[in-house]
Order: C-alpha cells, then sequence, then structure tokens
C-alpha cells in the first residue's frame, strides 16, 4: 500500500494518500477492503489516475471524476491489487480544511449521501484524518491536520443535537400507534445514532461512519449499560402491533434518558 501510495502523489492534483476504515485502527477482518484516501487540490488528473489504475489492478477498473458519487463520498474507484481488494476515495483537501474550521467553530451538517443510511456526519472528514494512517504526505498537510486536537465546540455541539434523539423518539410514538413498524424502526435508527454521536461527542471521540457506531459507543465513559443488547432489541425486534411498538418506543426513551443524564443535557424548555 506505501508504495502505490508513492505513485499516487505523483499524479498532478494528489497531494496526500492515507489508509483509513478499519485497517487504520486495526479493528479489520482478514476480508476488510484497503480503503485509501486520496487527498486532492485542483484539478485531479484523472487520466493519470486512471492509467495507474489500469496497471496496478489484477482486473478492468473504471475511475472516476471528483463528484461522481454524491456530495460528500466524492468519487474514486473499486480496484483489486493481488487479489486484495483496495478502494480509492476522493478527498477534497480544501473543504477537509473547511471542515476542520466548522468543527473548530462547533459547526457541523448531516447530508444525505448513498452508502450512510443515518446521513453523512460532515466532521467524519476531519475524524478520518485524525486516525487515518499516513503512507505518502510530501508537504506534511495532513500531518499537520492529524496534530489537531479534537475541538471542544465540536463535542459541545453534539450533546447539544440529542434534542432531535427526542424528537424521533416522539414521532416513533406517534407511528406505534398508527401500527407503522416501518416507520418506527426509522425513526428508532435515527434516535440511536444521534444518541451515539452524542456520547462520542462528550468522549471527544471521532466517529467516521455508522459501522460499528453501536458498539464502540458502548466502550465510552457513560455509556449505558448493556448499549448494544439494548438497541439490538430495539430495532431487531421493534414489534408490529401497536402494543408491542409502543413498549419498544418506551425502551428507547429511557435509552435516551440514560444518555442525557451521562452526558449532562438538560432538556430546553418547550
Amino acid at each position: 500500500m506505501r508504495a502505490l501510495a508513492e505513485r499516487l502523489v505523483t499524479v498532478p492534483g494528489v497531494v496526500a494518500v492515507a489508509l483509513g476504515g478499519s485497517r487504520a485502527r486495526g479493528t479489520h477482518r482478514p476480508d476488510s477492503d484497503h480503503d485509501l484516501g486520496l487527498y486532492y487540490r485542483g484539478a485531479l488528473d484523472v487520466e493519470a489516475l486512471q492509467a495507474l489504475a489500469t496497471e496496478v489492478a489484477d482486473g478492468p477498473v473504471e475511475v472516476t471524476r471528483p463528484g461522481a458519487w454524491g456530495p460528500w463520498v466524492d468519487g474514486g474507484g473499486w480496484l483489486t491489487v493481488k487479489g486484495q481488494a483496495v478502494d480509492w476515495i476522493y478527498r477534497s483537501l480544501d473543504r477537509v480544511e473547511a471542515v476542520w474550521a466548522d468543527c473548530a467553530a462547533g459547526r457541523y451538517t448531516v447530508d444525505f449521501q448513498v452508502g450512510h443510511p443515518l446521513g453523512f456526519y460532515s466532521y467524519a472528514y476531519a475524524g478520518e484524518v485524525a486516525l487515518c494512517r499516513l503512507l505518502a504526505d510530501p508537504a506534511g498537510e495532513l500531518a499537520a491536520l492529524q496534530r489537531r486536537d479534537y475541538p471542544p465546540a465540536l463535542g459541545a455541539a453534539l450533546v447539544a443535537g440529542l434534542w432531535e434523539a427526542d424528537f424521533a423518539i416522539a414521532n416513533a410514538k406517534k407511528g406505534a400507534a398508527g401500527g407503522d413498524p416501518a416507520y418506527v424502526a426509522g425513526c428508532l435508527f435515527r434516535a440511536v445514532g444521534v444518541l451515539c454521536h452524542a456520547l462520542h461527542g462528550h468522549a471527544r471521540r471521532w466517529v467516521v461512519n455508522e459501522k460499528g457506531l453501536v458498539a464502540s459507543a458502548a466502550t465510552l465513559p457513560g455509556a449505558p449499560p448493556g448499549l448494544p443488547a439494548r438497541v439490538g432489541d430495539l430495532l431487531g425486534s421493534a414489534g408490529t402491533t401497536p402494543d408491542h411498538l409502543a413498549a419498544t418506543v418506551a425502551s428507547a426513551a429511557v435509552l435516551a434518558g440514560e444518555v442525557r443524564s451521562a452526558v449532562g443535557f438538560v432538556v430546553p424548555p418547550s
């Protein structure tokens, strides 16, 4: 991967390459992909990237232009190199730096992005840099960002965002009364995600996507006991009848209350 990264940073526009995902964090399985973040500035020479991909990949591969995969997962290519899955994922370094500035000011957005059922939390761009393994960074730009501490204002903003979990649970209660299990499950999934982001923000721990979010939250100080099992009960068997659904929603409300207490969130007066 390091040798490949050294070749990638010779492509015009590519500033740095980092290993991300579970392999960077040491939580990967044998079949996990190698996620390579290609950090670029200005015009990216996609034709040169395509030529390199064609050379190193085991079979035919297509490299996209920036923006082809959506607003946040910027594009890239799915390669197989020597039998290993290697994903090239574009990241605009200018946008990453802008996200860091937002984090420092306690700002983040949650946007639609294919592949992210909870929504893409913009601060993931900063978290990816914080948690990655640098493979090629000639100018030291990613290294400089990686040395930054988790912004306290971001943690406070994620805790303040807990109101949304309560709102989602209130909506789930209405769906339960109407016997609508799909709507209830969707609301509770959203509520659980917000709770977990708040726990991570309170602990000043980065989140980069929904995978493993609940298990990670369970390791944090103040996490409700038995969090993964309780979430499994909420989302795995929410119910089909109004009574069963209502009981599930009530359990979710209890869980939300425990998280509020753990992070010191006070419900604003209505």
